[in-house]
Formats: structure tokens, C-alpha cells, sequence
């Protein structure tokens, strides 16, 4: 019974195919993937199907898990040697059933009339190479062009999609660039080679909420210039209503309904798709007790980098100043939040107060301790106490250790646990903590979605008890219901162990559930200060209110 039910939301073909003009330029049908797994195997999607027309956007949404990434992969051809894709699958484009396609005609499909964007610009930017090359490299593998007009043209794709200082940042690495700006070269690179099909997985996902709307028109721009067709794979519903025409809803690998954009937030019928379409980060962090005491300080927090200008032989080394004498105090107990455009200097300036990067000068307390002129080695007993859970959590999280040894790890070297049974206990309960299954211990990161690998990160600063979390993007990579989640996880785990936490984030509707106070960041510089209530429901800058209109206001 439950099985019609799904295919009445879900059908083969697309409630709207009558009204449509021609074929489409994509024609999944019958999609199943199988991964072979230490106990068995795991379908990862199960008998979908979906149709894209030239010139549409699509949108597939759904939690992490739910099979959204594997589908685009099935597509792109890069699913790893443990997946088996059905037999009976097909996968049309152009009228050809590109899964019967050699590996050689798939990679001439793939970057070049196929094209992706991927949700961690991190782990899919080479690090040896400056930003620029591999631009060239994108450009040049699909067209005979010499590397002069190929540069030229990387540049100009760097302006499209309007990353600060394009000459530049061609001659710098993904790591000097900040999370944002490395997805706005992804994008670069994807739209390099004028696809016929860009596949959007979480394009938006490391980008500040102003930004969002500027890379979405600019993708949307190009589309209607190119005719291009765009496969939108996302879990943030605003961007989905204002972007999409047409919406596939997944869970647990299958498909529980489709339908134009306009009926689907119109009148859900699936109960999945109303828990999504009802979820929303909600409630408000709760006060201080009278007795919270002030456990981290910073004045005068200065840290800047040097950064190469024109050619090798005459290189123009300027000053860029990412973090100008800023301070802050946090309390036990007490959640501030940190807000800003990419690039603002965010992370830098969380990380610095971790002593994770050198700050140029700093007054630094922790727990009544100075701690800006300790040595790696005077840190060392501290690190326990402060733990940090990145915004990127493939790059780090090590790709060669099981999600147990990546969490065991830190007990060990900070000497927690007197046995590994103990240990492991640890590691389980942290498991359990942060909404993930115990039995995934001999499991690899790679193995798991993007929301799935932060929530492993998120258990990985817990198990070892700290005082105080720097949040870096926590619930970037999170679908909304997990979002909720994860909020909630992280107000328990502040109320029984009195933790303190530096939440850094461009969602302003996290920040608002999660945050006692916030600070605002432009350029390196705070901006603005002071509650949460205050500074959304009342911003005095123009900066501030214009965040809180792009975060607010979009629909």
C-alpha cells in the first residue's frame, strides 16, 4: 500500500510533461546504486527517476543521506569502484544512454557539455597548484586554446562571478582563499567550458547569504544567455522557491514526490515533504545563569599576511590585514556569535584566538591564563579544552582513518581514557551525541554524505570534554531538519557541561536560534555589536541591514 502511495507523488514521468517543448536533454530512469560495504551492501539510491528540459533549473532536495549526490554522480560518471549502478538503469542525454558510454567518451562528456560544481571546494581544488592553472587546465583540456587566451579567460571568469581582486587571487593557492571565495572558483572552473548541463550540488553551501543571491542570478544570468539546464541539489528551501521550476523530493535513497515548484510549496501531499517544508531553525538561546563567569578575553587582535603581486621576477609583497585590533570576552555558559560576508575575517579571527594561526599581536586570556605568547608546547595541556569543529569536514577529517580512529585519536594523545575499551565507550556516546548510528567505527569518511561527516566532526570535539568550541560554519553542510538538530544538540550539551561556544556563521536564522550575543565583521573590522534581538531586529549599520535583508527577506 505504502509503495502506491509513493508512486501516485512520484511517477515516472514529470506531472508537467504535456506541457513541455521537445525532449529533455537529460532522461534518468530506474537509477539504482549499490555500495559494497564491510557487512553487506547499502543502496544508496533506489529505482529514481527525473527528467531535466533545456533551460530549466531542477531542484533535488532532501537530508544528507537521502541519495541527492549520488544521483548527480551516477550522472557525472564518478562514482567510486565499491558502487554498482542497476542493470536496468538508463541515463539519457542527447538521446544516448551515457552509462553504456566508454570511460573515455564519458570523460570528454564530463567538464565539458556535463559540468559540476561540488559541495566542498576544498577537497576538490588541487593544493599544489594556484587557482589560475587550474582554471587553464579546465579550459584547455576541452578546447584547443593557447594558454595566453585560456589565462584571459580565467580571469574573466573571475569577474563573473565576482571574486575580490581576480589578478591576484589567479597567483595564489585555494588555501589563501576563504571558503567562499574557493566555491566561487569552483563555480569558475564549472562554467568554463560552456556546458549544456551544470549540476549545481550545494553551490551555496560556503557562501554568506548576500552572495547567495549574487552566484545564483549570475548562474541563472548565464542560463538564460546559454540555454543551459541546471541541476540544483540543495537542502535550503528558500533557494529552491525562488530558482527552481521543477522539484524532485528524496529520502533514504527514493524518490516521494515531484512536482512543479509552484505545487510543491503550494500543497506538499507526501508527510516528507511537509517535515521539510516545516522545518526551520527555531527557539532562542536561553539566558545566563547570574554566576557565568568570563572564561576567554582578547584585545587588540591584529593578524596580517603578506601577498604576492605582479610576476616571479619582480614580486610586489603587500600587506593584507585580515583581522584590525579586534576584541571580544566570552562567557561560560554563553554562545557568541560571529557573522560577516566570505572573507571578512572570521575564521582568522576565531582561529587566532585558539593561537591556530600567529596573530601579529594580541592580549589572549583563557581561564585566567595569558596564552598569546605560549608555545605549541605550552598549548598542548589547553588543546583538550578547546576544540574547534572546521567548516569543510572532508578536508578535515583524514581520508585514511576510520571514523573510530579519527575520534580516538584526540583521547589518545591527550591521555583521556585509561583502557580502549574505555576509549571506545567515549567515542560511542559521542556518536550518539551528535545523531549518528555507534556502528560505523570501521567505516571511512568518504563513506558518508557532507551533513553525515559534520555531524562526525561535531562528535569528534566532544569526545574529549572541552570548555570552550569554535564553531566554524557548523550547519553549512546541514539540511534544515538536521540544522534543527544540531542546535538542539549543541543548547544540551551547553546546559549539562556549561560549555562555551564562538559560533562563526553566515546563516543569520542559526545565529538568531543558537546565539546569546553577536558581532558583526566587514573587512576585518567589527562593525556592529550586541544581542542577538538587538542587532537582527534593530541593525544600525547599513552592512548589518542589508545581511539581515538577504537573510530574512528572500523568498
Amino acid at each position: 500500500m505504502a509503495f502506491a502511495i509513493v508512486n501516485n507523488y512520484a511517477p515516472l514521468d514529470r506531472f508537467d510533461h504535456d506541457a513541455q517543448k521537445g525532449t529533455p536533454i537529460i532522461d534518468a530512469r530506474n537509477v539504482g546504486v549499490t555500495f559494497k560495504v564491510e557487512h553487506g551492501t547499502v543502496e544508496a539510491v533506489k529505482d529514481i527517476s527525473f527528467q531535466l528540459y533545456r533551460g530549466e533549473t531542477i531542484a533535488i532536495v532532501g537530508e544528507s543521506g537521502s541519495g541527492k549526490s549520488v544521483t548527480a554522480r551516477t550522472v557525472m560518471g564518478l562514482l567510486s569502484k565499491r558502487a554498482t549502478i542497476s542493470p536496468k538503469a538508463t541515463v539519457g542525454f542527447n538521446g544516448d544512454n551515457i552509462l553504456k558510454f566508454s570511460p573515455r567518451a564519458r570523460r570528454a562528456l564530463r567538464g565539458n557539455r556535463i559540468s559540476m560544481i561540488f559541495q566542498e571546494p576544498m577537497s576538490s581544488l588541487n593544493p599544489l597548484y594556484t587557482v589560475g592553472s587550474q582554471i587553464v587546465e579546465a579550459i584547455r583540456a576541452h578546447n584547443r586554446v593557447n594558454r595566453k587566451d585560456a589565462e584571459a579567460k580565467a580571469l574573466d571568469l573571475l569577474k563573473q562571478v565576482q571574486i575580490p581582486e581576480p589578478e591576484a587571487r589567479l597567483k595564489q593557492y585555494p588555501h589563501q582563499l576563504s571558503g567562499g571565495q574557493r566555491q566561487r572558483v569552483m563555480i569558475a572552473m564549472a562554467l568554463s567550458n560552456d556546458p549544456d548541463v551544470l549540476i549545481a550540488d550545494e553551490p551555496t553551501t560556503a557562501l554568506d547569504v548576500t552572495v547567495q543571491a549574487q552566484i545564483l542570478n549570475l548562474i541563472r544570468e548565464l542560463q538564460k544567455q546559454r540555454g543551459m539546464a541546471v541541476v540544483l541539489i540543495t537542502h535550503d528551501l528558500t533557494i529552491v522557491k525562488k530558482f527552481s521550476d521543477y522539484v524532485y523530493v528524496m529520502q533514504h535513497g527514493e524518490m516521494r514526490e515531484h512536482n512543479t515548484t509552484e505545487r510543491i510549496f503550494a500543497d506538499p501531499r507526501h508527510p516528507y515533504t511537509k517535515k521539510l517544508l516545516g522545518s526551520e531553525p527555531h527557539g532562542r538561546a536561553g539566558p545566563l545563569p547570574d554566576d557565568a563567569g568570563v572564561l576567554l578575553t582578547a584585545n587588540g587582535v591584529r593578524v596580517s599576511f603578506m601577498m604576492r603581486h605582479g610576476g616571479v621576477f619582480k614580486p610586489d609583497l603587500r600587506e593584507l590585514v585580515a583581522v584590525d585590533s579586534l576584541g571580544l570576552t566570552l562567557r561560560r555558559h554563553e554562545t557568541l556569535g560571529i557573522v560577516g560576508e566570505s572573507g571578512s575575517g572570521k575564521t582568522t579571527f576565531g582561529q587566532s584566538l585558539l593561537r591556530l594561526n600567529q596573530p601579529t599581536q594580541a592580549e589572549i586570556t583563557f581561564a585566567g591564563e595569558r596564552i598569546d605568547g605560549h608555545t605549541r608546547a605550552q598549548m598542548r595541556p589547553l588543546r583538550a579544552k578547546m576544540q574547534i569543529v572546521f567548516q569543510d569536514p572532508f578536508s578535515s577529517l583524514n581520508p585514511r582513518m576510520t571514523i573510530g580512529q579519527i575520534i580516538e585519536e584526540g583521547l589518545v594523545v591527550n591521555g583521556l581514557g585509561n583502557t580502549r575499551a574505555e576509549r571506545l565507550e567515549r567515542v560511542r556516546e559521542a556518536l550518539d551525541a551528535a545523531g549518528m548510528p555507534t556502528n560505523i567505527l570501521s567505516r571511512f569518511p568518504h563513506e558518508f554524505s557532507g551533513g553525515q561527516r559534520q555531524r562526525i566532526a561535531i562528535a569528534r570535539a566532544v569526545a574529549l570534554e572541552p570548555e570552550f568550541i569554535l564553531l566554524d560554519e557548523p550547519t553549512s553542510a546541514l539540511d534544515l531538519s538536521v540544522q534543527a538538530q544540531i542546535i538542539e544538540l549543541l543548547r544540551k550539551l551547553q546546559d549539562e557541561r556549561g560549555l562555551s561556544y564562538l559560533f562563526i556563521s553566515h546563516d543569520l536564522k542559526v545565529v538568531r536560534a543558537l546565539c546569546h550575543r553577536v558581532i558583526v565583521m566587514q573587512n576585518g573590522h567589527i562593525v556592529e555589536e550586541g544581542s542577538v534581538e538587538d542587532v537582527l531586529t534593530n541593525p544600525k549599520t547599513e552592512y548589518t541591514q542589508r545581511l539581515v535583508k538577504a537573510a530574512f527577506d528572500i523568498a
